[in-house]
């Protein structure tokens, strides 16, 4: 549990990342901007995705085995 609590974690961190640098810098990485519904509101659905990731890697250091 404590393994997939850290992956899911980094993914959620990698991906609100991806989605902040190809907001402010133009690159083309990441999957909040193919996320159709999320048009005009990926930047918030980016720092979810920090939040989130940082929230599971909490949950994942204090979680046993």
């Amino acid at each position: 549990m404590k393994r997939l609590l850290d992956l899911l974690g980094f993914l959620a961190l990698v991906q609100g990342v991806l989605g902040l640098l190809h907001e402010f810098t133009g690159l083309r990485w990441g999957l909040v901007r193919r996320i159709g519904f999320l048009d005009g509101h990926e930047v918030y659905a980016s720092v979810a995705l920090l939040a989130l990731g940082v929230a599971l890697c909490a949950a994942g250091s204090r979680a046993s085995g």
